[in-house]
């Protein structure tokens, strides 16, 4: 059990115990009803994958599910095994709208990872089949689109729209990290996907950065500033 420390009416310090095994809360529908009851036909969810790697783009996703077919066992991506994402994946794409958005490396070295990331974010939302009539989108920040949209700080692990495109954004992204690992070997992008772990950091000293890599990142920046890139010549159409 949790101790902590609550005032009784006493004024005295009471023990309140928490359960250590509580059920963890998942993603639910209930926001989205909430819009769909003031009569609003559609609903989004929007989040990105890939802001913290030093190669390869940032992937947007949209996705407007079915009231009637939510899929179960939605939650933020980063909670979910490799298996699980997969899974949902194929679910999601069955039974919802579904859009995705790159942010190319150049764009994110030209407006920051920030900017770019909004940009692929409505550039998704834009780009469902349906035009949504509101948007939730993960983080501080709203987009911008031609509809009411409202930011919800930790909205992948709330809002099942949410969710559903944060796994979406995800499996897009793994998927097209390891054909450019195919494309580039040495670097592992297939095992660690882009993100700045030792094993990534040694390969790009040894074999200099890739045009994929993010150049205003500071790794990146910095053997740049060194040498010019031995590996420009090898570029892979994004398609997943």
């Amino acid at each position: 059990m949790i101790r902590g420390r609550k005032a009784n009416e006493g004024g005295k310090a009471a023990t309140a115990e928490l359960p250590l095994n509580a059920p963890r809360e998942r993603p639910t529908f209930k926001r989205e009803r909430r819009v769909l009851a003031r009569g609003l036909l559609t609903v989004a969810g929007c989040d990105e994958a890939g802001r913290g790697p030093l190669a390869g783009p940032v992937v947007a996703a949209a996705v407007i599910l079915d009231p009637k077919r939510v899929p179960r066992g939605l939650d933020d991506s980063k909670r979910l095994s490799a298996e699980e994402r997969e899974k949902l994946y194929e679910r999601i794409c069955a039974t919802a709208q579904v859009s995705i958005a790159f942010g190319s490396t150049a764009r994110i070295d030209r407006d920051n990872i920030l900017q770019a990331s909004l940009w692929a974010l409505a550039r998704a939302v834009m780009s469902l089949p349906s035009a949504p009539e509101f948007v939730y989108v993960d983080g501080r920040d709203r987009i911008k689109v031609p509809c009411e949209c409202q930011a919800v700080i930790g909205g992948d692990g709330l809002v099942a729209s949410i969710a559903a495109a944060s796994i979406v954004a995800k499996v897009t992204r793994d998927r097209l990290m390891k054909r450019l690992g195919a494309a580039h070997p040495g670097y592992g992008f297939e095992q660690h996907m882009g993100y700045g772990v030792p094993a990534h950091l040694e390969a790009l000293s040894r074999l200099g950065p890739t045009l994929h890599h993010r150049r205003s990142f500071a790794p990146v920046a910095a053997l740049y500033a060194q040498a010019a890139p031995i590996d420009d010549a090898i570029a892979l159409p994004i398609a997943v």
